[in-house]
């Protein structure tokens, strides 16, 4: 069959880029092996779908090139999915720090992508594998498991690495090299930290402990938010956001208490001396931590009997507590995918290929990855518009 433009991959970014060349008049047709669209839509934000972030900006994203980003992401912006949003008559909320969620399922803006896409005459073939993929005088000759579909373009919106049992798979980045692309070394990103030997023993123990706020620092690069000990290690928003950042070897520093100075133990004992300090580290972190902090690094005893400096180097260690990660829990967990399409390759205002005319790459193959808290979604979003406005 022939299509004008073909796109593989019916996620976020896929579906946006269908529905925007589709509304141009473009006959389009998308192809994902998955047997439905929008699978990763459906659980992400815990089924309620953090479809976007107030304050996305291209300073929330990671790529070799800082400066990719900046066209989609200033042509199509939060404000632009919000009334789209709007417009379906989805009620939202805003959580924290700008992330927006549905107030009910994301179902909602699955059922949105597919009623926008249905209304612009968009064909999606599910359990629709691609076999081989060829150039022609045409475009591209795609031979999947529904048939070969001849297309002018194609548009490569497959997704990354990460969380396999979606169906993720690493078919954009072998499609991206056999047209000569440049694919950056790929890891898994916003994912839990792994803790192994005497590291592990020290807090395994503790998992379920949930700290409400924490700060995560890895060199000049920190993340305030929620933390929560595992039996493999660390997890929670704070540390899924450092896991970018972070690589083996990197120090890797928590500040357990980030609203509290150096010298507040001092009126803490002034207040309760006979209390031992386990007790009033008790009052401030979970008990189980407290606990576990005064077995193994300071040992307790009546407040009354500790000194000026003695307090404040204990608030200090808490400030700049040292944790040694020996790995993340890989693909299986991790929300993306860091690395892939090398940018240099592709135009920033369209996505098409600068190296084979027609070719599009939009997404999470990209070398663009966003925070926690709905930017990657607002990438998906806008980088599907830009190469659906051109297709």
């Amino acid at each position: 069959m022939k299509t004008d433009v073909l796109i593989v991959g019916a996620g976020a970014a896929g579906l946006m880029c269908a529905l925007t060349a589709g509304q141009r008049g473009r006959r389009v047709l998308v192809v994902d092996h998955a047997n439905k669209p929008g699978k990763k839509i459906l659980m992400s934000g815990g089924g309620r779908c953090n479809f976007t972030n107030l304050g996305a900006s291209p300073a929330n994203y990671l790529s070799a090139n800082p400066h990719f980003a900046k066209s989609a992401l200033a042509r199509y912006t939060p404000a632009d999915f919000i009334a789209l949003v709007e417009k379906h008559g989805i009620a939202y909320h805003e959580k924290e720090l700008g992330q927006l969620f549905c107030d009910e399922s994301s179902k909602q803006i699955v059922r949105l992508l597919l009623d926008e896409c249905a209304a612009a005459g968009v064909r999606i073939e599910t359990s629709c594998g691609v076999e081989r993929v060829r150039r022609t005088d045409e475009g591209f000759g795609v031979l999947t498991a529904h048939g070969e579909v001849h297309a002018e373009s194609l548009v490569v919106a497959s997704g990354g690495l990460s969380i396999p049992s979606m169906g993720a798979s690493g078919f954009g980045y072998e499609l991206a090299r056999q047209f000569g692309h440049a694919v950056l070394p790929m890891r898994a990103g916003l994912v839990p930290l792994t803790l192994s030997g005497k590291h592990q023993e020290h807090y395994a123990d503790l998992a379920g402990v949930a700290l409400p706020l924490a700060e995560a620092r890895v060199g000049k690069r920190a993340f305030r938010a929620g933390l929560l000990f595992t039996h493999r290690g660390l997890s929670g928003p704070a540390i899924l956001q450092i896991s970018s950042y972070w690589q083996p070897g990197d120090d890797l520093r928590l500040d357990l208490l980030p609203d509290t100075g150096d010298d507040w133990l001092l009126p803490q004992r002034a207040a309760r001396p006979d209390a031992e300090l386990k007790t009033v580290l008790a009052d401030a972190l979970p008990k189980r931590l407290a606990q576990r902090l005064c077995e193994l690094w300071f040992p307790s005893r009546p407040m009354r009997q500790y000194r000026d400096a003695e307090l404040r180097e204990i608030a200090r260690q808490l400030h700049d507590w040292p944790i040694v990660a020996s790995g993340t829990e890989g693909y299986r967990t991790a929300e993306v995918t860091l690395g892939g399409v090398d940018t240099d390759g592709l135009s920033s205002s369209t996505m098409q290929s600068k190296l084979v005319p027609g070719l599009y790459f939009i997404g999470e193959v990209v070398d663009v990855t966003g925070w926690l808290g709905g930017y990657n979604f607002q990438w998906a979003w806008a980088s599907g518009h830009a190469a659906g406005e051109v297709v």
